[in-house]
């Protein structure tokens, strides 16, 4: 097991101070006597520390503050009212806007009746897993009851992004977006925008206590529930029930362009999206730029985020913003959401109102794969002088997982336990420990892992067959994580199967890091053929991507942000069935290419004993 990385003695010393104001902040920021002082008093003493350009830890941007209060709130829709844990009252969430560089300090206060983290999808956090947020990867949950402040650092990210629960299926309702403004050196790569919309996509259940039916379905092996309606901007829009008054309307002028910032915080499903009569130029994805896309419909996977510009250039009226299900599985399974969400874009001006807006008549159907494939292909890094691209060329770890779903026996030690579903990587199913991963690798604790997560299948077949043999069906349960040197230089070829005729795209998504796709293709991968047609010149980089169904795609990225980081399939039902595995990058060998120390509270983990954070021997800088 490695030994505990931290950061400089001199860098140590001025984080202790500021995570000791940070630690008055969390345990005192409850009581709400005098807020707006409080936040004065504490930015002040942050900025005197952190202006110290000399120091290591320096924090470059701006300094932002957020509260976030979880609680219950009751919320209609469908004809029918539930109760639903949500961020300050509101569904989807507060939005946090920053511009690139800074940093924002978000004291997450749980009214809730159970505990979850928070995760900042597509923030690199840089040398800072601790504020991560995956449970038991990087935390322990936060309580019912207590708070806890996450640090989240933005570097090169610009553009939309977003955060949300990274505990159970919490994140049905608690999620919201990210704006990440340019620096004010370079601006926009594209001409600046009259205005900007935020639509965030996501599933809606009739379920009162999701997260107790999810548990349930999983440890019985069943099928997790779908979802009764999909919604922008928390409105199921005029085609479904009991909808029609609430539908979320997007006022536009003409002849002004709009950047829309898109949001999938959808469960379990990729959706295309279209406006009617209006052309979509998609000019972001994922917090990166890309070369300018002009389409009439999008396909986005959950977790995605892009930015789309949307000129208002059609007759002064109504048309309607709509979304429905790309679904992957095979023809004859019908069980998935149809139902159709939308939202109105509507003209400022003197007009008659139509009887209905105009429904967009180029949203592909629902089993349409070709847009889907058309889209995805298109999409390429900007690679500008402002904003370069820098592709791994000399790799030095090379993956090739294969994402399978699982049915039947699965291994146990010596015991092999029957279920129904499960879902692996390189047939590894994961299991989560008592102890999140974060702090056994800092402490040097062991048990609570094993670093031998495998980087092939442990036997090769036909993945794409249509006739698979049982045996392939069978997975190991396991906690298993992938340890890289500090700046290895790695390529994943994640290959979809055919395991219990369940094939379908699986958007897998990486904590910590964006990645660049340099080739995707359908049927097995062949590490002869296929590499030759990589673009390294332009590939987008990219921080969730979908494994085509029947198919494989090839990533690269750097391992420069020393920490523990989580790959997952972001299907929240196949991520409770396992699909997922933990990625340990060592510290570099200089104090500026090592993990920060933990800040001086983090949530206990309540099924381990209390473990003190602080280290009581002699810092390593380097990376053993």
């Amino acid at each position: 097991m490695n030994t505990i990385h931290v950061v400089s003695p001199e860098c140590y010393k001025t984080q202790r101070v500021v995570s000791h104001y940070m630690h008055i902040y969390r345990t005192r920021t409850t009581r709400t006597t005098s807020f707006r002082v409080k936040m004065g008093v504490l930015q002040w003493l942050l900025g005197s520390l952190l202006l110290c350009s000399a120091l290591l830890c320096i924090v470059e941007g701006n300094v932002h503050y957020y509260d976030f209060v979880l609680k219950e709130a009751n919320f209609t829709r469908l004809c029918q009212t539930k109760s639903m844990l949500v961020v300050n009252d509101s569904f989807p969430g507060p939005v946090i806007r920053v511009q690139k560089g800074d940093t924002v300090y978000v004291n997450v206060q749980n009214q809730g009746a159970y505990g979850l983290t928070i995760h900042w999808h597509g923030v690199h956090q840089p040398r800072n897993p601790w504020s991560d947020g995956p449970e038991y990867v990087t935390q322990c949950p936060i309580e019912p009851g207590s708070n806890f402040t996450y640090e989240v650092i933005f570097s090169d990210e610009e553009g939309t992004l977003w955060w949300h629960a990274h505990s159970d299926w919490t994140r049905a309702g608690v999620h919201g977006a990210i704006v990440v403004m340019p620096s004010n050196e370079t601006g926009f790569p594209f001409p600046e925008p009259d205005g900007e919309e935020i639509v965030v996509l996501g599933s809606w259940y009739y379920i009162d206590n999701l997260n107790e039916v999810v548990a349930k379905d999983v440890e019985e092996g069943s099928d997790t529930p779908r979802s009764d309606c999909y919604t922008m901007n928390g409105q199921p829009g005029d085609f479904s029930l009991c909808s029609n008054d609430s539908t979320y309307r997007w006022q536009v002028e003409y002849g002004k362009t709009y950047l829309l910032r898109l949001v999938s915080a959808v469960m379990n499903a990729e959706l295309y999206f279209a406006i009617a009569e209006h052309s979509l130029t998609v000019v972001g994805l994922d917090g990166a730029y890309v070369k300018p896309i002009v389409t009439d419909n999008i396909m986005i996977s959950p977790g995605q985020t892009m930015d789309i510009l949307v000129t208002a250039n059609q007759s002064l009226g109504q048309y309607y913003m709509a979304a429905r299900q790309f679904d992957s599985v095979r023809p004859d399974d019908q069980d998935y959401d149809k139902s159709n969400v939308t939202a109105i874009l509507e003209y400022k001006g003197n007009y008659t109102n139509p009887a209905y807006p105009i429904y967009p008549s180029t949203l592909p159907s629902y089993e349409d794969l070709l847009p889907a494939i058309e889209f995805t292909d298109k999409i390429k890094s900007l690679a500008s002088k402002d904003h370069p691209i820098n592709v791994p060329v000399n790799i030095t770890t090379k993956m090739y997982i294969a994402v399978e779903m699982n049915n039947g026996s699965v291994i146990e030690g010596s015991d092999d336990v029957t279920v129904a579903l499960l879902a692996s990587l390189n047939n590894i199913s994961w299991v989560n420990p008592t102890t999140d991963v974060l702090l056994a690798y800092y402490r040097n604790m062991s048990g609570f892992y094993a670093s031998d997560f495998p980087d092939f299948p442990p036997y090769m077949y036909d993945f794409v067959n249509e006739n698979l043999p049982d045996n392939t069906e069978v997975t190991v349960k396991a906690t298993k994580v992938k340890v890289l040197e500090y700046n290895e230089e790695v390529e994943i070829v994640f290959q979809g199967t055919n395991t219990i005729n369940a094939s379908e795209n699986h958007p897998m998504h990486l904590h910590g890091y964006s990645f660049y796709v340099v080739g995707s293709g359908f049927g097995n991968f062949d590490n002869v053929r296929d590499p030759q047609s990589y673009n390294l010149v332009d590939p987008p980089k990219m921080t969730t991507i979908s494994v085509p169904m029947k198919g494989w795609v090839a990533i690269r990225f750097k391992a420069s942000n020393p920490g523990v980081w989580l790959w997952h399939c972001h299907l929240d039902r196949h991520f409770s069935w396992g699909m997922s595995f933990v990625m340990i990058v060592k510290n570099g060998g200089t104090a500026e290419r090592c993990m920060r120390e933990p800040p001086p509270y983090m949530p206990p983990c309540t099924d381990s004993p209390t473990i003190r954070l602080r280290p009581s021997h002699k810092f390593s800088r380097t990376g053993k």
